[in-house]
């Protein structure tokens, strides 16, 4: 397993754990966590916009889709 800093090191298929978020994330923080991603969670990389932004990812049984900006203050790993 290793860390992924940037949703960009994914590919689509891939699995993810989110570990927490960072400094410059705080803006996105509670809005995040409102929808569902907290620590720990699991989630995959559905498909990439054809510029990268935005990005859709499963997790919970629900998709989700976030801008580069939401995605960057988010700190996860690859599974």
């Amino acid at each position: 397993m290793s860390i992924a800093h940037q949703f960009t090191q994914l590919k689509t298929g891939d699995f993810a754990k989110i570990t927490g978020f960072n400094e410059a994330g705080k803006a996105y923080r509670k809005r995040l966590l409102a929808m569902g991603l907290t620590p720990g969670t699991l989630f995959s990389i559905t498909r990439f916009a054809p510029l990268g932004d935005p990005i859709e990812i499963k997790l919970r049984g629900f998709s989700l889709t976030l801008r580069k900006a939401e995605a960057a203050s988010l700190l996860i790993e690859k599974v």
